[in-house]
């Protein structure tokens, strides 16, 4: 028995093929390396190979296509951003935003980032309309983000998009504690991740009212201390500040375990919203809170932000 190498060389490519010789022949491993010098491109870095031949020899990938496939990758991205402008200028039109003769780019000198002091001014007071057309324009050009995450199985869904979870919370008047307190009612094992604005509207929409139940406790001092910390650290800062009025706060005695403490805790965060919690439900809810908003996603975060 014999392993034999077999080469098909040709003026572009070489083909080989790895035979294992025997009463069945058996083809151990085959390929093919194309030499295309006129567009190659280096499979590892996506960029120009300067001096192919070298590159070749050295056993380095090299491809004909990588480089029509960026190149083609380029044209459509600039064909979708024309398409968004041409309808978004269709539409400035039909409201009366602008007119033909509007001017929606610099003009004259000096006035390379114009349209940015725009958009920063636009946060603050109220621009002409013209320039409105420019902001909505200068933001256009991004296609935005959409996340391409997928789940670890079917339970968790098809794709664990927080920009769609957030789309929900907004049009249900929603707060992650209420949704996930859903999602685990109906029997759910994963919960998505959450935007940490959207935690941080939760956690402010449970301290303002539960302030009306212990104002001298919950003050903005309090706050301000809580703000940025972890789960560990805000249940010690929260005890000590208690400590410091004279109020002691002893840890709940769970009688739950596992996924029936979990959900204990989400139904405690879905009650802070409209009833008066115990110091020690509240000091839970709240660490677990700002425990998700510390442990959240640093892009999410960003983008969030």
């Amino acid at each position: 028995m014999k392993n034999i190498l077999g080469l098909d060389l040709g003026t572009n490519s070489i083909g080989w093929a790895l035979v294992k010789e025997g009463k069945q022949n058996e083809i151990i491993k085959c390929g093919v390396r194309i030499i295309q010098f006129d567009n190659y491109t280096s499979t590892k870095t996506g960029k120009e190979v300067k001096d192919a031949i070298q590159d070749f020899l050295s056993g380095k990938g090299i491809s004909p296509n990588a480089g029509r496939t960026k190149k083609r990758t380029a044209r459509r991205n600039l064909h979708r951003y024309k398409l968004r402008r041409k309808e978004l200028l269709k539409i400035l039109k039909k409201h009366n935003i602008i007119t033909d003769n509007s001017i929606l780019t610099e003009d004259g000198k000096a006035t390379t980032h114009q349209t940015w002091g725009i958009r920063a001014k636009a946060v603050e007071e109220k621009i002409s309309l013209e320039e409105f057309a420019r902001v909505l324009l200068a933001i256009n050009k991004k296609r935005g983000y959409k996340s391409s995450r997928k789940a670890k199985n079917e339970d968790e869904g098809q794709a664990i998009d927080s920009m769609e979870i957030a789309k929900i919370l907004y049009e249900n008047n929603l707060t992650p504690g209420q949704y996930s307190y859903n999602l685990l009612l109906e029997g759910k094992k994963y919960l998505p991740d959450y935007y940490r604005s959207d935690l941080q509207n939760e956690f402010d929409k449970i301290w303002e009212t539960q302030r009306e139940y212990y104002p001298e406790i919950l003050t903005d001092e309090l706050k301000d201390q809580l703000k940025g910390k972890n789960k560990k650290a805000t249940w010690a800062i929260f005890q000590e500040y208690l400590k410091e009025n004279n109020i002691e706060l002893v840890g709940v005695k769970r009688t739950t375990k596992g996924i029936e403490q979990k959900i204990e805790n989400y139904q405690w965060r879905v009650d802070g919203l409209s009833k008066q919690l115990d110091l020690e439900q509240l000091a839970v809810v709240l660490q677990e809170i700002n425990g998700q908003i510390n442990s959240s996603s640093g892009y999410l975060g960003a983008i969030s932000d």
